[in-house]
């Protein structure tokens, strides 16, 4: 009979004791029935913060007249304001000017709807998707225009748009004509030098950023020949063509008396197709050599203006209160619903 060598004994006497051990100390706690595990239910979690800022612009659809291809599309309104603010401003802009444009961008649709006004929309519209209105591009557009930059593009506008999701800007609580425009000439016009309207809230303020915009200057040339056919005057021979008698507030041409024939300021833009209401010009031989300062209309919101803001450190709310004076931000979320309920 062969005798067991005790590191054998105490190797096995310990292997036993491991299997034990958990069994011993299981049996105090239930009789081997499985009577309840551990749950979950996640129906009244706190909604999560993006989903719940967005949900104000989910519940509202846009009718969107497709101009380039005559058909109307009826567009979930987040899905609309990004696709503004992707044709309206450059996506290389700061997150705050962005947002800034999401919510100009908003309260002009939400006063347009409101409004019921359909000028120059066709029946089932509510905007076309041309300067007209808002410039829109759909998500087929941009991805044509972004290429591989598409999805980081993309995600940056839609950003903006959450972070204003359900905002508008209010006069007196009423939405404002959230007008904008690309450069200033360093100052915002007053509503009533460029449109009939005076409007409270659109004065014109400083605007010291635009001077880095590559808009600021152009010049563009013109034959005499063109230039006295567009405005209805004659140049002659004089060394004096035209004289600016009057500016606006915001420094730009109010009016220019051509030899007792006064055109203003916006006559002369529109008819000579300049990018600014600040212009002047000098003849070289048989043409006319205009400089303009500033790019649009110049009422509102100068978006170049807004970017430089926002490379300063300004937030898109001081933004906003900057270039519409008096204005809240405030919610819409009781228009959105009078809009929904019109339906």
């Amino acid at each position: 009979m062969k005798k067991f060598k005790p590191l054998v004994l105490l190797t096995s006497f310990l292997f036993v004791l491991t299997l034990l051990i958990p069994a011993i100390l299981v049996l105090p706690f239930g009789d081997g029935k499985v009577s309840g595990k551990l749950g979950e239910d996640l129906s009244n979690k706190a909604p999560n913060s993006e989903s719940a800022n967005h949900s104000a612009d989910s519940a509202v659809e846009v009718a969107v007249y497709r101009s380039s291809i005559g058909q109307i599309d009826n567009v979930p309104l987040e899905e609309y304001l990004v696709g503004v603010v992707a044709a309206e401003m450059p996506v290389e802009f700061k997150e705050e000017a962005l947002k800034a444009q999401a919510l100009t961008a908003r309260t002009y649709i939400v006063k347009k709807m409101l409004s019921k006004d359909n000028i120059g929309v066709p029946e089932g519209a509510q905007v076309t998707d041309t300067q007209l209105h808002q410039v829109y591009l759909s998500e087929a557009q941009m991805r044509n225009n972004w290429g591989m930059e598409f999805e980081s593009n993309y995600a940056k506008i839609l950003s903006a748009v959450r972070a204003t999701s359900g905002q508008i800007l209010t006069y007196d609580g009423q939405a404002i004509d959230a007008s904008f425009f690309s450069t200033s000439n360093g100052y915002t016009e007053n509503s009533e030098d460029y449109w009939s309207n005076e409007m409270p809230y659109l004065r014109s303020v400083s605007s010291p950023w635009d001077k880095n915009s590559p808009k600021f200057n152009s010049v563009k040339e013109v034959s005499v020949k063109q230039f006295e056919s567009a405005l209805g005057v004659k140049v002659g021979a004089s060394g004096t063509i035209g004289k600016i008698v009057e500016r606006t507030t915001g420094k730009r041409v109010a009016k220019v008396d051509f030899n007792g024939k006064v055109l203003s300021g916006k006559e002369i833009r529109e008819k000579l197709d300049l990018r600014s209401s600040d212009f002047d010009w000098e003849r070289k031989g048989n043409s006319i050599v205009i400089t303009t300062r500033g790019f649009g209309h110049g009422v509102g919101m100068s978006q170049y203006g807004a970017n430089g803001m926002a490379a300063d450190g300004k937030d898109y709310q001081e933004i906003v209160k900057h270039y519409y004076q008096g204005v809240e931000v405030t919610s819409a979320d009781s228009m959105m619903a009078m809009i929904t309920a019109q339906k």
